[in-house]
């Protein structure tokens, strides 16, 4: 929990430059122009002073705390930087008991910026709902995380989310050339210029995040010669920055997603990028083996049932050269399946069947396929009237495998796609057969 006048440490000389170009006002502040620009339901908020407690769900370097230090000194309200790492249920005791003095004795709202709310647990969430609904302090929380499923509900509803996108290239661009002219904050004194190419690469690394971006154009002034700095000194200055990836997180959940959706599109292009986004980052193999067997049944199926053969041949291939050839392996499975002929009919199919099973429970096996071992069920009509397939012509034994009540239900339509039009024409042959008997 810290306790400081807004932007002091904006002005120390030996803050970090990401830290010290920290915008002061919205008129400094890039991006966000959805819920910052003129009319626009943040700076209606702002303008008025009638705020509410807020989320900022975005990436990090984004701009959440440095907007909501912006916002306070717009409304004039007392700030309190409040860490879920290094903050309990102690310190909400004590921050509710300065809001309150601050407003009673300097007639001063407080707003109280949560870092990193998701890293709270639920009572610690539990905790804040009284004094948001009493309008003790304004709550503004900070997430990388979706909070939906981060942020306990009653607490959720009492706020409105707001999500912050990452910077676009030319935004961060325009904030390298500002800390480079600016000589009070920046790295104005030094007189330094870059080039576009420099500039460019340093922003597309930055992957929309500024904090990466100031703290790389720092690095690269360290190297610039001649007063310049050049792509080259850009590209030692970032080395090799590790990509957004929370193996744990939404960005997991959503690269895998972009990965299978790519594949059932039939873009190959696309699906190996995703592969090689996991691949880079870390992700482990045998996960994205495991779903490329489930894609190969759930959305291949019969369309080419050879897809599913590649799949676990992959896996266990895999198994037995491991990485880095391993990922040619894992290449060649992914450009197959994604485009291989699609269909999802079986899938459909199981997920249909079981439905009819817990609609109409346990129906009663037909008599004439019931097993018959002993001489007392024969009697009793156990296996009567059962025709033997291989002893008939080809269709004559197509029917009576279903329960009476449910007959004429379909589960598997083949789509005729891929192989699946064989079999699609195989079963209307069949089907006409059956309906001749």
């Amino acid at each position: 929990m810290t306790h400081v006048d807004l932007f002091t440490v904006n002005s120390t000389e030996h803050a970090p430059l990401a830290e010290r170009m920290r915008p002061q006002s919205i008129s400094e502040y890039l991006g966000q122009e959805h819920i910052l620009g003129e009319g626009k339901l943040l700076r209606r908020m702002i303008e008025t002073d009638r705020l509410s407690s807020l989320i900022f769900w975005g990436p990090p370097g984004s701009g959440k705390t440095t907007l909501a230090r912006i916002i306070a000194n717009a409304t004039k309200s007392h700030f309190i930087f409040f860490s879920a790492i290094m903050s309990g249920i102690k310190e909400i005791r004590e921050v509710v008991k300065e809001a309150e003095d601050t407003l009673k004795y300097r007639g001063k709202k407080t707003i109280l910026f949560v870092d990193e709310i998701h890293r709270f647990n639920k009572s610690q969430q539990d905790a804040f709902l009284p004094y948001v609904e009493r309008g003790t302090f304004t709550m503004i929380g900070a997430t990388t995380e979706n909070p939906s499923f981060e942020v306990i509900a009653p607490l959720l509803s009492r706020c409105k989310v707001l999500v912050l996108n990452p910077l676009s290239q030319a935004e961060v661009v325009a904030i390298l050339e500002h800390a480079l002219q600016d000589a009070e904050r920046g790295l104005g004194e030094l007189r330094l210029t870059a080039t576009e190419e420099a500039l460019g690469f340093m922003a597309d690394q930055a992957g929309g995040d500024a904090r990466v971006a100031l703290n790389t154009l720092e690095t690269a002034a360290r190297l610039a010669q001649e007063g310049s700095i050049t792509l080259e000194a850009a590209r030692e200055a970032v080395q090799k920055k590790p990509l957004l990836y929370d193996k744990g997180g939404e960005e997991h959940y959503n690269v895998i997603s972009a990965f299978i959706k790519s594949m059932r599109g039939s873009d190959p292009d696309a699906a190996l990028y995703w592969l090689a986004r996991m691949l880079e980052s870390g992700e482990d193999p045998i996960f994205i083996l495991r779903r490329m067997v489930v894609f190969a049944s759930e959305d291949v199926g019969n369309a080419d049932p050879r897809g599913l053969q590649l799949a676990v041949s992959a896996l266990q291939a895999f198994q037995l050269v491991g990485m880095p050839e391993g990922r040619i392996i894992l290449g060649q499975a992914v450009s197959y399946l994604a485009t291989a002929p699609k269909s999802n009919a079986s899938y459909l199919g199981i997920d249909g069947a079981l439905a009819e099973v817990r609609r109409s429970g346990a129906l009663p096996v037909p008599m004439q396929i019931r097993n018959a071992p002993t001489s007392l069920l024969k009697d009793l009509g156990y296996g009567k009237g059962y025709r033997y397939p291989h002893d008939f012509a080809p269709g004559e034994a197509a029917k009576g495998y279903l329960p009476d009540q449910i007959a004429d239900q379909r589960f598997y339509e083949p789509k005729g796609s891929g192989y699946e039009k064989s079999i699609k024409e195989r079963m209307e042959w069949l089907r006409g057969e059956r309906e001749k008997q």
